[in-house]
Protein backbone atom coordinates (compact mmCIF):
# COMPACT_ATOMS: atom_id res chain seq x y z
CA UNK A 1 0.00 0.00 0.00
CA UNK A 2 1.42 3.89 -1.20
CA UNK A 3 1.37 6.57 0.48
CA UNK A 4 0.10 9.84 -1.84
CA UNK A 5 -2.38 12.28 -1.85
CA UNK A 6 -5.06 10.21 -3.77
CA UNK A 7 -6.97 6.98 -3.59
CA UNK A 8 -5.34 4.75 -6.22
CA UNK A 9 -1.87 4.72 -8.32
CA UNK A 10 -1.96 3.09 -11.46
CA UNK A 11 0.80 0.63 -11.68
CA UNK A 12 -0.25 -1.15 -15.23
CA UNK A 13 -2.89 -0.70 -18.16
CA UNK A 14 -5.33 -2.25 -15.85
CA UNK A 15 -3.57 -2.51 -12.41
CA UNK A 16 -3.93 -0.29 -9.30
CA UNK A 17 -2.38 -0.02 -5.35
CA UNK A 18 -4.51 1.11 -3.48
CA UNK A 19 -3.41 4.13 -1.02
CA UNK A 20 -4.10 5.01 3.19
CA UNK A 21 -7.48 6.92 2.32
CA UNK A 22 -9.39 4.22 1.28
CA UNK A 23 -9.29 1.97 4.11
CA UNK A 24 -12.75 0.64 5.15
CA UNK A 25 -15.36 1.90 7.97
CA UNK A 26 -16.82 -1.57 8.81
CA UNK A 27 -13.26 -2.51 8.78
CA UNK A 28 -9.48 -0.42 8.22
CA UNK A 29 -7.88 -3.26 7.14
CA UNK A 30 -10.33 -3.55 3.82
CA UNK A 31 -10.90 -0.59 1.18
CA UNK A 32 -14.09 0.92 1.51
CA UNK A 33 -15.80 0.40 -1.86
CA UNK A 34 -16.65 4.13 -2.95
CA UNK A 35 -13.91 5.34 -4.13
CA UNK A 36 -13.21 2.31 -5.95
CA UNK A 37 -16.56 2.89 -7.74
CA UNK A 38 -15.29 5.81 -8.71
CA UNK A 39 -12.10 4.69 -9.98
CA UNK A 40 -14.20 1.83 -12.04
CA UNK A 41 -16.18 4.91 -13.38
CA UNK A 42 -13.26 6.15 -14.75
CA UNK A 43 -11.84 2.99 -15.87
CA UNK A 44 -14.99 2.83 -18.28
CA UNK A 45 -15.10 6.10 -19.31
CA UNK A 46 -11.56 5.30 -20.06
CA UNK A 47 -12.37 2.57 -22.26
CA UNK A 48 -15.42 3.31 -23.77
CA UNK A 49 -14.47 7.06 -24.82
CA UNK A 50 -16.33 10.45 -23.98
CA UNK A 51 -17.22 11.81 -27.44
CA UNK A 52 -19.38 8.93 -29.27
CA UNK A 53 -22.42 11.04 -28.46
CA UNK A 54 -23.49 8.17 -25.34
CA UNK A 55 -23.39 8.95 -22.08
CA UNK A 56 -23.76 6.96 -18.67
CA UNK A 57 -26.89 6.80 -17.22
CA UNK A 58 -26.98 3.62 -14.72
CA UNK A 59 -23.81 2.62 -12.86
CA UNK A 60 -24.98 -0.90 -11.32
CA UNK A 61 -22.27 -2.38 -8.61
CA UNK A 62 -22.34 -5.69 -7.47
CA UNK A 63 -19.97 -6.32 -4.11
CA UNK A 64 -18.67 -9.70 -4.30
CA UNK A 65 -16.63 -9.98 -1.80
CA UNK A 66 -14.01 -8.47 0.78
CA UNK A 67 -11.35 -6.16 -1.27
CA UNK A 68 -8.06 -5.57 0.74
CA UNK A 69 -5.98 -3.10 0.82
CA UNK A 70 -3.80 -4.74 -1.60
CA UNK A 71 -3.05 -4.46 -5.43
CA UNK A 72 -6.05 -4.81 -8.20
CA UNK A 73 -6.87 -5.09 -11.70
CA UNK A 74 -10.02 -3.61 -13.27
CA UNK A 75 -10.87 -4.49 -16.62
CA UNK A 76 -13.68 -3.30 -19.22
CA UNK A 77 -15.76 -4.98 -21.81
CA UNK A 78 -18.22 -4.27 -24.15
CA UNK A 79 -21.16 -6.97 -23.72
CA UNK A 80 -23.97 -4.96 -25.72
CA UNK A 81 -22.52 -2.50 -28.71
CA UNK A 82 -25.08 -0.39 -30.45
CA UNK A 83 -24.94 3.14 -31.64
CA UNK A 84 -27.45 4.82 -29.38
CA UNK A 85 -27.59 2.06 -26.61
CA UNK A 86 -24.13 0.02 -25.31
CA UNK A 87 -24.04 -2.04 -22.04
CA UNK A 88 -20.65 -2.37 -20.61
CA UNK A 89 -19.03 -4.07 -18.21
CA UNK A 90 -16.00 -3.91 -15.64
CA UNK A 91 -14.93 -6.45 -13.04
CA UNK A 92 -12.49 -5.83 -10.47
CA UNK A 93 -10.42 -8.62 -9.49
CA UNK A 94 -8.00 -8.79 -6.14
CA UNK A 95 -6.06 -11.74 -4.86
CA UNK A 96 -7.20 -13.90 -7.97
CA UNK A 97 -11.01 -13.51 -7.88
CA UNK A 98 -13.63 -10.94 -8.58
CA UNK A 99 -14.53 -8.45 -6.06
CA UNK A 100 -16.73 -6.26 -7.60
CA UNK A 101 -18.69 -6.38 -11.19
CA UNK A 102 -20.23 -2.92 -12.18
CA UNK A 103 -22.60 -2.82 -16.14
CA UNK A 104 -23.24 0.45 -17.09
CA UNK A 105 -25.84 1.77 -19.29
CA UNK A 106 -24.57 4.42 -22.23
CA UNK A 107 -27.27 6.18 -23.56
CA UNK A 108 -27.52 8.41 -27.08
CA UNK A 109 -27.36 11.84 -26.17
CA UNK A 110 -30.17 13.66 -27.66
CA UNK A 111 -31.76 17.44 -27.01
CA UNK A 112 -34.40 17.21 -24.65
CA UNK A 113 -34.44 20.53 -22.88
CA UNK A 114 -37.38 21.38 -24.08
CA UNK A 115 -39.53 19.25 -22.45
CA UNK A 116 -36.78 18.46 -19.27
CA UNK A 117 -38.99 18.79 -16.37
CA UNK A 118 -40.19 16.61 -13.06
CA UNK A 119 -36.48 16.78 -11.01
CA UNK A 120 -37.69 19.13 -8.27
CA UNK A 121 -35.88 21.38 -6.32
CA UNK A 122 -32.35 21.94 -5.69
CA UNK A 123 -30.02 22.04 -2.37
CA UNK A 124 -29.03 24.96 -0.62
CA UNK A 125 -25.30 25.95 -1.50
CA UNK A 126 -22.81 23.89 0.60
CA UNK A 127 -21.05 27.20 1.06
CA UNK A 128 -23.92 28.50 3.45
CA UNK A 129 -23.09 25.32 5.83
CA UNK A 130 -20.93 24.62 8.59
CA UNK A 131 -18.93 21.17 8.46
CA UNK A 132 -19.57 17.88 10.01
CA UNK A 133 -16.99 15.23 11.04
CA UNK A 134 -18.09 11.90 9.67
CA UNK A 135 -14.89 10.79 11.84
CA UNK A 136 -17.20 11.36 14.91
CA UNK A 137 -19.57 8.14 13.64
CA UNK A 138 -16.95 6.43 11.84
CA UNK A 139 -13.29 4.84 11.89
CA UNK A 140 -11.09 4.26 8.69
CA UNK A 141 -9.00 6.52 6.15
CA UNK A 142 -11.58 7.29 3.60
CA UNK A 143 -13.75 8.42 5.94
CA UNK A 144 -11.59 10.69 7.24
CA UNK A 145 -10.84 12.05 3.65
CA UNK A 146 -14.09 13.05 3.09
CA UNK A 147 -15.06 16.60 4.33
CA UNK A 148 -19.24 16.87 4.89
CA UNK A 149 -21.64 19.72 4.92
CA UNK A 150 -25.26 19.00 6.71
CA UNK A 151 -28.26 20.59 5.15
CA UNK A 152 -30.07 19.37 8.06
CA UNK A 153 -29.49 17.84 11.62
CA UNK A 154 -28.27 14.52 10.89
CA UNK A 155 -31.13 12.04 12.38
CA UNK A 156 -30.92 8.25 12.59
CA UNK A 157 -32.69 6.89 9.51
CA UNK A 158 -32.41 10.17 7.44
CA UNK A 159 -30.00 12.85 6.62
CA UNK A 160 -29.57 15.50 3.79
CA UNK A 161 -26.17 16.28 2.94
CA UNK A 162 -23.37 17.90 0.68
CA UNK A 163 -19.97 15.44 0.35
CA UNK A 164 -16.68 16.52 -0.88
CA UNK A 165 -13.22 15.28 -1.21
CA UNK A 166 -9.97 16.74 -1.22
CA UNK A 167 -7.77 13.61 -2.22
CA UNK A 168 -7.68 12.86 -5.81
CA UNK A 169 -8.82 9.81 -7.23
CA UNK A 170 -5.76 8.46 -8.83
CA UNK A 171 -2.39 9.79 -8.68
CA UNK A 172 -0.90 11.99 -11.33
CA UNK A 173 -3.76 11.56 -13.94
CA UNK A 174 -6.42 13.74 -14.64
CA UNK A 175 -10.57 12.58 -14.06
CA UNK A 176 -13.84 13.64 -14.83
CA UNK A 177 -16.29 15.36 -12.46
CA UNK A 178 -18.32 12.42 -12.91
CA UNK A 179 -15.91 9.89 -12.25
CA UNK A 180 -15.04 12.08 -8.38
CA UNK A 181 -19.27 12.30 -8.21
CA UNK A 182 -19.85 8.34 -8.21
CA UNK A 183 -16.52 8.07 -5.94
CA UNK A 184 -18.41 9.71 -3.18
CA UNK A 185 -21.91 8.12 -3.82
CA UNK A 186 -21.66 4.64 -1.74
CA UNK A 187 -20.87 7.24 1.45
CA UNK A 188 -24.61 7.35 1.80
CA UNK A 189 -25.33 4.22 3.83
CA UNK A 190 -23.02 5.93 6.50
CA UNK A 191 -24.71 9.38 7.01
CA UNK A 192 -27.91 8.26 8.00
CA UNK A 193 -26.73 5.45 10.89
CA UNK A 194 -30.58 3.65 12.15
CA UNK A 195 -28.78 1.72 14.87
CA UNK A 196 -25.58 2.04 17.01
CA UNK A 197 -22.65 0.45 15.00
CA UNK A 198 -21.18 -0.99 18.11
CA UNK A 199 -24.56 -3.44 17.95
CA UNK A 200 -25.54 -3.38 14.43
CA UNK A 201 -23.71 -4.17 10.79
CA UNK A 202 -25.42 -3.25 7.76
CA UNK A 203 -23.35 -3.10 5.08
CA UNK A 204 -24.70 -2.94 1.89
CA UNK A 205 -24.14 -5.50 -0.87
CA UNK A 206 -24.55 -3.27 -4.18
CA UNK A 207 -25.13 -0.33 -5.13
CA UNK A 208 -27.12 1.48 -7.89
CA UNK A 209 -27.05 5.14 -9.59
CA UNK A 210 -29.43 6.47 -11.96
CA UNK A 211 -28.84 9.51 -13.65
CA UNK A 212 -30.63 11.51 -15.62
CA UNK A 213 -28.49 14.43 -16.07
CA UNK A 214 -24.33 14.20 -15.73
CA UNK A 215 -22.96 16.06 -12.56
CA UNK A 216 -20.22 18.76 -12.03
CA UNK A 217 -18.16 20.46 -9.50
CA UNK A 218 -16.45 19.02 -6.59
CA UNK A 219 -19.85 18.28 -4.19
CA UNK A 220 -22.33 15.32 -4.03
CA UNK A 221 -25.33 15.91 -2.52
CA UNK A 222 -27.42 13.22 -0.79
CA UNK A 223 -31.09 13.25 0.79
CA UNK A 224 -30.49 9.85 1.93
CA UNK A 225 -33.34 7.80 3.98
CA UNK A 226 -32.73 4.40 5.72
CA UNK A 227 -35.35 1.70 6.09
CA UNK A 228 -34.58 -1.74 7.77
CA UNK A 229 -36.75 -4.66 7.87
CA UNK A 230 -37.79 -7.17 10.02
CA UNK A 231 -35.56 -10.03 8.79
CA UNK A 232 -32.18 -9.08 8.15
CA UNK A 233 -32.43 -6.83 5.52
CA UNK A 234 -32.65 -2.78 4.24
CA UNK A 235 -32.65 -0.57 2.11
CA UNK A 236 -30.75 3.16 1.81
CA UNK A 237 -32.28 4.90 -0.70
CA UNK A 238 -30.73 8.55 -1.78
CA UNK A 239 -31.61 11.60 -4.19
CA UNK A 240 -28.47 13.01 -5.64
CA UNK A 241 -27.51 16.61 -6.09
CA UNK A 242 -25.05 19.08 -7.58
CA UNK A 243 -24.96 22.20 -6.85
CA UNK A 244 -27.18 22.98 -9.92
CA UNK A 245 -29.94 20.84 -8.56
CA UNK A 246 -31.22 17.17 -8.53
CA UNK A 247 -29.04 14.52 -11.04
CA UNK A 248 -30.60 11.45 -10.20
CA UNK A 249 -30.81 8.17 -7.87
CA UNK A 250 -28.61 5.66 -5.92
CA UNK A 251 -30.39 2.44 -3.73
CA UNK A 252 -28.36 0.39 -1.68
CA UNK A 253 -29.50 -3.11 -0.32
CA UNK A 254 -28.22 -3.92 2.82
CA UNK A 255 -27.89 -6.91 4.73
CA UNK A 256 -28.59 -6.49 8.74
CA UNK A 257 -27.28 -8.27 11.71
CA UNK A 258 -26.02 -8.27 14.91
CA UNK A 259 -22.30 -7.38 15.72
CA UNK A 260 -20.55 -10.74 17.17
CA UNK A 261 -20.90 -10.90 21.05
CA UNK A 262 -24.16 -8.62 21.22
Amino acid sequence: MTSTDSYFVRTGDHSFEPTSHTSGAWNTAEQHISPLTGLVAHAIERAAGTDDGKTIARLSFDILGVIGLEPFSINVRTIRPGRTIELVEAVVQCADRDVLICRAWRLADHDTAAIAGGHGAGLPSPDELADWDLSTVWPGGYIASVKARPVTEPAAGHTTTWLRSPVTLLDNEPVSDFARFIGLVDTANGIAVRESIDLWLFPNVDLSIYLFRQPHGPWLGLDTSVTFGPHGQGLTSSRLYDESGPVGMAEQALTIRPQSGT
